[in-house]
């Protein structure tokens, strides 16, 4: 095997690890998202929890994952590239001191501070009182998402603790543990969630189903489900820690900025936090907006759309960009070469998965939202939403993922300003094209665009969370654009490998005929049913074109089950 494939070999085995964990957490992830629209639909109370979810994760998304991947995991992965493990472990021990006390600070001032965060945050439901007082909402969303809040503030700062531990196990390569270990906070809601339905109200559920429950019950759900949460997040950190300190040397927990390495990572994790910063900014405008849209479910609808939305990003971009970053970080400058070349062949292994995923979710979405939230009080109305935010937020997800592993390669070249200025321009074109969007389509009744049979709930429901979703998909182009411009600049030779991707794009709207033809000739089957076949015909016969054909980004994913079938 040739030297450069020796180097490459840990990232695509990574990759693969990684997509294997973040699928099993995805599949539960659903699983539990599922079982929320059973018990409460595209409504009130499901916009609460959207509401609660979206507001705390702020300090999730600002100290967690990707920013300390950014600023802790090259320069740990240096330390062990050049066998200074102790010294590692001693970067390691203080980083994780300190991000503890700034975690701890940001719990405590999220539960003093829920109604103030709440009515930034979502300042639409300042008018629920009087809602409610008049009949036309069944609960007060703000009083509720005030309680929410203080309830999951703590569950994120434990989830940002576990952002650390992954950066530890990503750097010694492995991978599959800290992405698999969501699986645990999943598990954890839906057990809580049932044991509370069956404890307090089983022979309301037996008799019928949600829809029987009154406010005061389902308002009692809804928290059992935040329980579940916080209970999750403790699972997730505590399964990751043996791993963790067995591979630890010369860990010791501190709060000092003089271990050498310390000074380094907070000078990185600024610029980071900033730009992360302004994706939160960005964030909190959405959420901001989507109170104010008439439709008391619109923000619960774009909840829903996000679950699937986030699922090729994270699966197919996130694994790529995590497994990449500690091996562009070993890199010396003199790679440059290699350093493109692996940025391309990564780029090309994530459009293999993602295109066909934004077509199927273009041609098949109704059919997967359907099949997988449409029951309980889960309505066809809600659906049909659903599945329109869910394309609106797919024309954005190739650009989303591969500017993903752009903003890596900076990381990896210690540059972390450029993606945080870009990030900003990205937060004014979302908003110009998003707002008067969502004012624009929110006239406009989803039952009476799409034809449908109305009942009462599917009257009520606007197309003013589409618009909104249009502006982060416009977005995200834009700062694709703006990422490669820039990283050309400094690596001449860098460029997307736009022939292979507009390739993958005719191969995936090919191998979608069959599957439209199976969904027009067996539409009055089970929706499951049909979901399974029509989905399947399509990513099999993808799948089937890029083995006859011997695509590489095939092997990348799927090699070692490739060269055994082979064999045979």
């Amino acid at each position: 095997m040739p030297p450069e494939e020796v180097k490459q070999q840990p990232t695509r085995s990574g990759a693969a690890t990684i997509a294997a964990g973040i699928f099993a957490s995805r599949i539960l992830g659903f699983v539990r998202e599922s079982v929320v629209a059973y018990f409460f639909g595209v409504s009130a109370y499901s916009s609460v929890y959207r509401a609660a979810m979206r507001g705390s994760n702020v300090i999730q998304n600002l100290l967690g994952e990707g920013t300390l991947s950014a600023a802790f995991i090259p320069i740990y992965s240096r330390l062990l590239e050049e066998g200074r493990e102790e010294e590692a472990g001693r970067f390691a021990g203080a980083i994780l001191g300190l991000l503890i006390a700034v975690v701890l600070a940001f719990i405590v001032l999220g539960i003093l501070l829920a109604e103030p965060l709440t009515m930034i945050l979502t300042p639409g439901f300042l008018n629920d009182a009087a809602e409610v007082a008049a009949g036309r909402l069944p609960v007060n969303r703000f009083d509720l998402s005030v309680a929410a809040v203080r309830i999951v503030f703590p569950a994120t700062g434990i989830m940002v603790l576990s952002a650390w531990a992954l950066g530890v196990l990503n750097s010694h390569r492995r991978f599959f543990l800290p992405y698999f270990a969501p699986v645990f906070n999943s598990i954890a809601l839906i057990g809580v969630l049932f044991g509370a339905a069956y404890v307090l109200y089983g022979n309301v559920l037996t008799e019928g189903g949600p829809e029987l429950l009154s406010p005061e019950q389902l308002t009692n759900l809804l928290f059992a489900a935040f329980v579940g949460s916080l209970v999750g997040a403790i699972l997730m950190f505590v399964m990751q820690l043996p791993l963790v300190f067995k591979l630890l040397r010369g860990f010791r927990l501190s709060f000092s900025r003089d271990v050498p390495g310390v000074r380094e990572a907070i000078e990185a994790f600024g610029p980071v936090v900033a730009g992360r910063g302004v994706y939160q900014f960005s964030g909190w405008l959405d959420l901001m907006l989507a109170s104010f849209l008439r439709s008391a479910g619109g923000l619960a609808a774009i909840g829903f759309a996000q679950i699937l939305y986030q699922l090729p990003v994270s699966l197919f971009g996130l694994s790529v960009a995590a497994s990449e970053l500690p091996e562009l970080a070993r890199m010396r400058e003199e790679d440059s070469d290699q350093f493109v070349s692996r940025i391309n062949r990564s780029v090309r292994q994530m459009c293999f998965m993602t295109v066909p995923t934004v077509i199927g979710y273009l041609a098949f979405g109704l059919l997967i939202v359907s099949t997988l939230f449409g029951r309980g009080e889960f309505s066809m109305e809600d659906a049909w939403l659903v599945y329109a935010v869910l394309g609106a937020y797919s024309l954005g997800i190739l650009a989303t993922t591969m500017g993903r592993l752009l903003q890596n390669a900076f990381y990896a070249i210690k540059d972390t300003r450029t993606p945080a200025k870009i990030a900003v321009v990205r937060v004014v074109v979302s908003t110009v094209v998003a707002v008067p969007l969502m004012i624009f389509l929110d006239q406009f009744i989803l039952a009476d665009v799409f034809g449908l049979a109305t009942s009462g709930v599917g009257e009520m429901l606007r197309l003013g969370a589409v618009g909104l979703t249009l502006g982060p998909s416009a977005a995200a182009w834009v700062e694709l654009f703006l990422l490669r411009r820039a990283l050309k600049r400094q690596i001449v030779r860098f460029d997307l490998p736009w022939r292979s991707i507009l390739k993958m794009t005719g191969l995936a709207l090919l191998a979608a005929i069959p599957g439209a033809v199976l969904w027009f000739v067996l539409s009055s089957w089970n929706v499951i049913v049909l979901t399974l076949v029509v989905v399947g015909v399509f990513g099999g016969t993808y799948l089937a074109i890029a083995y006859v054909t011997r695509a590489p980004e095939l092997d990348a994913w799927a090699g070692r089950f490739l060269r055994r079938f082979r064999r045979k």
